[in-house]
């Protein structure tokens, strides 16, 4: 994936093509920059899996299946950028529609292997409960993040309005794929963008377990973070918030609605969001009452 997103990065410099309103390498660029992030971090989670366990065993498995299906996707979809074609929902021709349908049975694969993963984390007893529950939320959320792109394949109004349609599926919700968006990204700034919720979801693999981490560096200058049931409760607090935002950002996309010009609904669930997140984030760092075998000692 380093080594494509340099490619990727090349071919967006070199390379004047467009393609349903973006340079024709954005899609591979994008792709690659994520899933470095996301493999490092998946690989790490399984690291933490005892290593002589059957679960260890089944985790490599499963790993593997996951770096294959990767490849196989990312081979397409530049394959396709080469072809100068659409890789997504593209049914123009038989070629087409087969790469896709290759496409769409690699990402079946690949979810139940995270899937797979998933399990095997919850099952294991992983170093501190903090660190244990940020894994394993983190990547329930991913999983859900990940699913949101099966929404995707959906044939839209306008699609089925036509016989045999080239295309099969979009990004974009209320409004056609390729219209005005953001920078870099690409989603869309006049309607719903299942993108969107698709990317957060899947990288709360990296966000949970960072918060996490800054707050065991934070440690030894705060004392309340010091202890590992403040530690926790933040966690849970901070999982809690994310997927909330999840649940709200497929909702907003559904609905048509680009992601900043949210109507009055979207931004009252927003606000009781940040409300009860900072409510629940003053009730974390309460100082925890003492241990039973802390009151024993005393």
């Amino acid at each position: 994936m380093v080594v494509l997103a340099l490619v990727s990065a090349v071919g967006l410099l070199v390379d004047d093509r467009i393609l349903v309103g973006v340079p024709i390498w954005t899609k591979p660029f994008k792709f690659s920059v994520s899933l470095v992030a996301y493999t490092l971090s998946l690989a790490w989670m399984l690291s933490l899996l005892a290593p002589t366990s059957r679960a260890h065993r089944v985790g490599w498995w499963a790993g593997t299946v996951v770096a294959g299906t990767l490849t196989a996707e990312m081979v397409l979809i530049t394959l396709q950028v080469v072809r100068g074609t659409q890789s997504h929902f593209n049914h123009a021709t038989p070629f087409d529609s087969a790469v896709f349908s290759v496409m769409g049975a690699s990402i079946a694969v690949l979810w139940l292997s995270a899937l797979v993963i998933a399990v095997l984390l919850l099952r294991a007893r992983l170093l501190d409960r903090a660190t244990a529950w940020a894994v394993r939320l983190s990547s329930l959320i991913a999983l859900a993040g990940a699913a949101v792109g099966f929404l995707m394949t959906s044939p839209t109004p306008e699609q089925l309005a036509v016989d045999e349609s080239p295309i099969s599926g979009a990004h974009s919700v209320g409004v056609p794929d390729g219209g005005p968006s953001m920078p870099l990204t690409g989603w869309s700034t006049t309607g719903g963008d299942l993108r969107i919720p698709h990317f957060f979801g899947m990288h709360a693999l990296q966000l949970l377990p960072l918060l996490l981490i800054v707050l065991a560096a934070l440690a030894p200058r705060f004392a309340r973070l010091a202890d590992e049931r403040v530690r926790l409760r933040l966690t849970l607090t901070a999982a809690g918030v994310y997927a909330a935002t999840f649940v709200l950002l497929t909702w907003q996309a559904l609905r048509g609605q680009a992601l900043f010009s949210p109507d009055g609904v979207t931004l009252a669930a927003s606000g009781a969001i940040a409300l009860l997140g900072a409510a629940a984030t003053a009730l974390s760092l309460r100082t925890p009452a003492p241990s039973r075998t802390e009151e024993v000692l005393a």
